[in-house]
């Protein structure tokens, strides 16, 4: 049987990834590593389900390499998509953090609500609170 493992975001600058999923999303972060060898500095932030996986392309010199990633257009994919019991509260939360909306909230009436932010990446996240379940 196949599980999720992890889902990765290309990011421009890792710390400021960092501290954006940490303390704007509530993420708890597991490890930081530089990867000198490969090129890279990955981080990997803790999920229920998964976890979230962050990389930073190094150039030879240990720079970062440039992201060039636009935000992408509706159906807004790809994107991670994280459950939460209060959406209310979270776009509350995110907005409060400055975080950009890039479109909702939305709903199917008595199934499921959903919103959609972006990160400094322009990378998608959506939050998902599934109505009537238990």
């Amino acid at each position: 049987m196949l599980k999720s493992d992890h889902f990765a975001f290309r990011v421009s600058d890792i710390d400021a990834s960092i501290a954006f999923y940490t303390e704007k999303v509530g993420l708890r972060l597991m490890f930081k590593q530089v990867d000198v060898e490969h090129g890279e500095a990955f981080a990997f932030l803790e999920l229920d389900g998964g976890n979230l996986e962050l990389l930073q392309l190094l150039d030879a010199s240990g720079e970062s390499v440039p992201v060039a990633n636009p935000l992408p257009a509706p159906p807004f994919t790809p994107h991670l998509a994280l459950g939460t019991d209060d959406l209310d509260g979270m776009i509350a939360r995110l907005k409060a953090g400055g975080v950009p909306l890039v479109k909702g909230p939305l709903e199917t009436p008595g199934l499921v609500r959903w919103v959609y932010f972006r990160d400094p990446d322009n990378n998608v996240v959506e939050f998902v609170q599934w109505l009537n379940q238990g």
